[in-house]
């Protein structure tokens, strides 16, 4: 079955007005669509997005390009025209700060794979850090007061690396969709999405093509091509044949003072891939993020939908609290790096969800059996940085031009998740070296943080 004929005058409907939904519905427009809807249960930025954020790491380099290896060569195109949004479209580039950054490890395992996987494009274009002397000499004096056991680092500071303002760039993308006459309905039952809906050609939903959704007050919103950029809460809406892990981080913000917010203005991103990282302060709040590292938590249930049985699914759910052992990684890092914060109290912190695929690739594509049906999902914790250019790779997989090798890599691959360990670490380190439970952590295992507004 072929999906409808589609032209600028398509009625075109997105779920999830988060970092790809709202980079779809301004790629889109600035295509020349006219008639495109964006569902949200919650206003943008929605509290649940991992986009509202005070920063996100952005890195990329002209040389990373593997031409062999199809998802090596999918990330270099995604990446390449993100970097030139995140230089040069208007939307994205005030929030963009490209400071440089720095990649370490404190253990033989993660100083090899920093030097395996990290190092782009070789480990000759980074100066080398071996003691805590020479990390305290890449930021003014006074920001980096630890001794930084055991670690070993590279500091990049040319171009291609730096962090981004992830929620002001996410509104921006939001606000600029919206001129070009882009409809959003979100914060209501209006806009929260309780099913897709199908056509009734047959009985049978999985051979069914998609004509909508259904939000919570019981309309039905009609649509000639519907794109499921729900992040997360995808796996909700569709099954995704176990391609799609819910995975949540952690956070933690700090407050400091405005001399300490100046003290720490412009600086390289500090990232250990096995104790965490953090940016400079947001400037509105003078708030310092700190992300510990570790493989993720699930929120394993037993599946309530009757069509699957006692089988297990992680299921995302929105806290501004953190697990107690995770700001006790939070303050391990800090007592590496910044040990004059370490006792300071949190002001804020959330668990952050994103959907982990088997091999961590993208997948944009139209379902196999719901033609009008394009999936956008699977951003697998390195999906934000994308923001300024991934809209334009879901318009052209709607359109049907998305590159070859490109559409190869971010197929829909359900052979991917046969006997899919759900507990896989993907290559993240530190915690206990294992996929967490949030169901393990009690009611008085997490933090209890007041947050002044």
């Amino acid at each position: 079955m072929p999906p409808p004929n589609l032209t600028h005058d398509s009625s075109l409907l997105i779920i999830g007005a988060g970092t790809w939904g709202c980079s779809t519905a301004l790629h889109l427009a600035r295509r020349g669509y006219k008639h495109i809807t964006v569902l949200d249960p919650y206003p943008v930025p929605s509290p649940i997005a991992a986009g509202n954020d005070i920063n996100k790491i952005v890195e990329y380099s002209d040389n990373n390009n593997n031409q062999d290896d199809p998802i090596s060569f999918a990330f270099h195109a995604t990446s390449k025209a993100a970097m030139h949004g995140w230089r040069n479209d208007p939307v994205f580039a005030p929030y963009f700060h490209e400071t440089g950054s720095i990649i370490a490890g404190h253990t033989p395992d993660t100083i090899q794979y920093v030097r395996e996987h990290e190092l782009f494009p070789s480990e000759s274009d980074y100066v080398k850090l071996e003691s805590a002397r020479d990390f305290r000499a890449t930021m003014p004096e006074g920001v980096l007061t630890g001794e930084f056991p055991g670690w070993k680092g590279w500091w990049r500071k040319d171009g291609g690396a730096g962090w981004a303002h992830a929620r002001k760039a996410l509104v921006s993308a939001f606000e600029e969709a919206r001129r070009l006459g882009v409809t959003f309905i979100t914060g209501t039952p209006s806009g929260e999405v309780v099913s897709l809906v199908y056509d009734d050609n047959n009985d049978d939903d999985n051979s069914k093509d998609v004509i909508g959704a259904k939000t919570a007050d019981g309309t039905i919103h009609r649509a000639e091509h519907t794109i499921l950029a729900a992040g997360a809460s995808s796996d909700l809406l569709l099954n995704f044949k176990k391609q799609l892990r819910p995975t949540a981080w952690t956070l933690a913000h700090i407050r400091m003072t405005p001399d300490e917010a100046k003290l720490y203005k412009n600086l390289p991103v500090l990232f250990n891939v096995a104790k965490g990282f953090f940016m400079e302060p947001d400037e509105d709040r003078h708030e310092l993020k700190i992300c510990d590292e570790h493989p993720g938590y699930c929120n394993w249930v037993r599946d309530p939908d009757p069509d699957h049985p006692g089988q297990k699914r992680s299921i995302p759910f929105s806290k501004h609290q953190i697990p107690l052992e995770a700001e006790s990684r939070v303050r391990d890092f800090l007592h590496d790096t910044m040990p004059h914060l370490a006792d300071r109290p949190l002001v804020f912190a959330r668990i952050c969800w994103d959907a982990d695929t088997p091999d961590r690739c993208f997948l944009i594509d139209r379902h196999p059996e719901h033609p009008s049906l394009l999936l956008a999902a699977g951003a697998s914790g390195h999906g934000y940085m994308q923001i300024p250019g991934i809209g334009g790779f879901v318009a052209d997989a709607l359109e049907g031009t998305l590159h070859r090798t490109v559409r190869y890599a971010f197929r829909w691959r359900p052979e991917t998740a046969v006997d899919r360990d759900w507990g896989d670490t993907q290559g993240r380190f530190d915690g206990p070296n294992r996929v967490m439970d949030f169901q393990d952590i009690g009611k008085d295992g997490w933090t209890a943080i007041r947050y002044d507004e």
